[in-house]
């Protein structure tokens, strides 16, 4: 017999440890072959293809990953294409009977595996794949009626008491590669980096890869987990993790951050704060639970009479949006956070989602397209469950009379304005008393910080409480007579 070899091919888990598919070649096959397929709209959801920022940490990750297969005797071979064809061109050169992989819970992802599988196992290719991205399978977790889950505290009590997230696989020090020549494309010629450079601010936030993400997480337990309870609701402090783009692409894995967070040496009084980020662990989990068990749900609202919403669709008012132009300081620092560093946090999200679909009445697809394309952590399970409970139509929405109030979010998590002078420096020189609504301020205060309203920036695109009775009308003609509202 001649000596076994495996493809192990590489997805949204670009990691040499606690990697699955990886661990398991490597242990049965005689050689290895790690392979990314680069199809961009390989799927019948080409509209969720990859957008501009994601592309751009795919590239330092690839690129990451094959440095860290080259210092264990390997490399990575890289091909564009179909993946069926891809796959069994590379089979047919290697002499590979294997093909490795860990699964993928996207619905377009889904039915792709299924088809690649059916198709090589009817060529006598044994297929063998592995969940190493999620705690749990999607459709181990179900009712008492054996129905998925619609609402987060639910699922995640029957999570705890019954999923126990696996010991961490640890890393292969050597992955034996072939010894012929395989051909491989460069990684530059998937043209994933912008040929103007809008992502250097990415750069100073981001160390993409399994190393980056690493010593992210050993960062974030030195200190930030200590007081995550509170931090992670204020935008000013690094309070949060930012491990959401490293999740995303398999950088580090789920296992790895839940049993690094239950193996530190948390003081007691700071037990809350743990697993109060584990809870967040949670939220991806049940996020991917939702699409995984309603599919739909990353074109369609989840709650059906949201399909009748009046949404008021504006070009210019997405685009202000957009743009960070609204004229309140809270959100456009947010929209200005996310264009220079690709990512926002996660409270300024939910008060920029609220404005652009309560405020604004514009849909929330329009809202999850725009974070879809900016954000390094656009990931469809996430992004899908977040704008449908900010628009009141999704999983565990919030209560649909639930309306951000701009003003009172930045006061209560932006009470000194630091994130909204840090991202929205026009207006730094503004008293503390009037930085989260500058059209209060008297004419003298706005002189004395060299703003004028109109001009160096913008005077509010929409009243807030008149927008508030709007959005409640709205919303009472889907759902009947409601609620007088709650102003947040």
């Amino acid at each position: 017999m001649g000596d076994s070899v495996g493809i192990v091919w590489f997805r949204f888990d670009l990691r040499l440890s606690d990697n699955l598919a990886l661990h398991e070649a490597v242990s049965t096959c005689d050689f290895v072959v790690p392979l990314y397929i680069w199809s961009e709209t390989e799927s019948e959801n080409a509209h969720w293809a990859p957008g501009a920022a994601t592309k751009w940490w795919l590239h330092q990750s690839l690129k990451a990953l094959g440095e860290q297969l080259v210092n264990v005797d390997s490399e990575l071979v890289i091909r564009e294409g179909n993946s069926l064809k891809v796959l069994q061109d590379l089979i047919k050169e290697t002499g590979a009977d294997k093909v490795f992989w860990n699964r993928r819970f996207d619905p377009a992802g889904r039915k792709v595996d299924e088809q690649l599988q059916k198709k090589l196992e009817e060529n006598g290719i044994s297929v063998h794949a592995f969940n190493s991205n999620l705690l749990h399978d999607p459709d181990r977790v179900l009712t008492k009626s054996g129905t998925p889950f619609k609402v987060f505290t639910p699922f995640w009590k029957n999570f705890t008491e019954n999923i126990e997230p696996e010991v961490p696989k640890g890393k292969n020090k050597r992955i034996p590669f072939p010894k012929k020549k395989l051909k491989s494309i460069k990684l530059d010629e998937l043209a994933l980096e912008p040929k103007i450079d809008w992502a250097s601010g990415f750069r100073d936030y981001f160390e993409p890869g399994e190393i980056g993400a690493h010593k992210r997480l050993k960062e974030f337990l030195k200190d930030g987990i200590n007081h995550y309870a509170t931090g992670r609701n204020l935008p000013n402090e690094d309070g949060v993790s930012m491990l959401s783009p490293y999740l995303h692409f398999g950088e580090i894995s789920p296992r790895q951050i839940w049993h690094e967070v239950l193996g530190t040496d948390i003081k007691p009084d700071h037990r809350k704060d743990a697993q109060t980020y584990l809870k967040e662990i949670g939220w991806r989990e049940f996020a991917h639970h939702v699409l995984y068990h309603f599919p739909h749900t990353c074109d369609k609202p989840l709650r059906t009479q949201f399909a009748k919403f009046p949404w008021a669709h504006s070009k210019k008012n997405l685009e202000l949006w957009q743009k960070g132009k609204t004229g309140y300081p809270i959100v456009d620092a947010g929209m200005r956070q996310l264009w220079h560093t690709g990512w926002m946090h996660n409270r300024v999200r939910m008060i920029v989602a609220s404005f652009l679909t309560k405020d604004l009445l514009i849909s929330w697809k329009d809202g999850a397209e725009w974070f879809w394309d900016t954000l390094v952590d656009a990931d469809l399970a996430n992004n899908t469950l977040g704008w449908q409970w900010a628009g009141g139509c999704g999983a565990d929405a919030a209560p649909y009379f639930r309306i951000f109030n701009p003003e009172l979010q930045g006061e209560k998590f932006d009470p000194h304005g630091e994130y909204v002078r840090q991202w929205v420096p026009e207006l730094k020189r503004l008293e503390s008393k009037f930085i989260h609504n500058p059209s209060k301020a008297p004419p003298l205060v706005l002189h004395a910080a060299g703003i004028e309203l109109g001009e160096t920036y913008p005077k509010p695109m929409i009243d807030h409480s008149a927008a508030r009775k709007r959005a409640l009308e709205a919303l009472a003609s889907i759902k009947g007579a409601g609620d007088d509202g709650d102003d947040y």
